[in-house]
């Protein structure tokens, strides 16, 4: 697939090199692509990025996705993963979600044309560059409106070492959000570091 990475921090970086690892053709969309490439991942605007993309991840600061969402050009075709977590610090993180009751609610009323996943949200990017913890794959959790979509983005994970999990309609996407929160907690105030997530086994 021909994977549109929105955004070169932690998240993207991580993603760009799984996705990139298992085959698939990756490109930044950034403001600014001089330099031609990081980590030898070429780097292009947002627009041309996102020109023939299968698949555009949104992978920027949750403040600034809503900017970027409104600014994508017609995406006739792709998927759109909003894999950002808007949040505030209070102590610890507590779930900041715009009215609409998550990000990628908010994103969908911004551009209904647009068909939307929200996945790759809920644990560190360390896992988003293994995939696979204590020797299993991540589970990845996928919630949207659309089938055809969430099975595009799970053959994704798949080809890149994931286990991806159907977690519902696009209101769930809130839930994941809330996970995120549980997590990022968990790792930063509640003691347990980065080098865990939560996984869906079977007895």
């Amino acid at each position: 697939m021909r994977i549109a990475i929105i955004g070169k921090g932690s998240v993207g970086s991580a993603l760009a090199g799984t996705l990139g690892g298992a085959g698939h053709d990756v490109i930044f969309g950034v403001r600014d692509p001089s330099g031609g490439s990081l980590d030898g991942v070429p780097l292009a605007t947002v627009a041309a990025a996102c020109e023939g993309a299968d698949v555009v991840v949104l992978a920027t600061p949750a403040a600034v996705v809503p900017a970027v969402v409104q600014g994508l050009p017609e995406l006739e075709g792709a998927v759109v993963v909003d894999a950002t977590n808007p949040l505030r610090w209070e102590s610890g993180p507590v779930h900041a979600p715009p009215a609409e009751g998550s990000m990628t609610a908010h994103l969908q009323a911004l551009r209904p044309d647009l068909v939307l996943v929200k996945a790759w949200n809920t644990f560190g990017a360390e896992f988003m560059a293994a995939s696979e913890v204590s020797g299993q794959p991540v589970t990845l959790l996928l919630a949207g409106d659309s089938g055809a979509a969430k099975e595009r983005i799970g053959a994704l994970g798949r080809s890149a070492g994931f286990a991806p999990v159907d977690a519902g309609p696009l209101r769930n996407a809130a839930l994941l959000e809330q996970q995120a929160m549980l997590w990022i907690h968990l790792a930063t105030v509640g003691g347990q570091g980065r080098g865990f997530t939560f996984q869906l086994t079977r007895s």
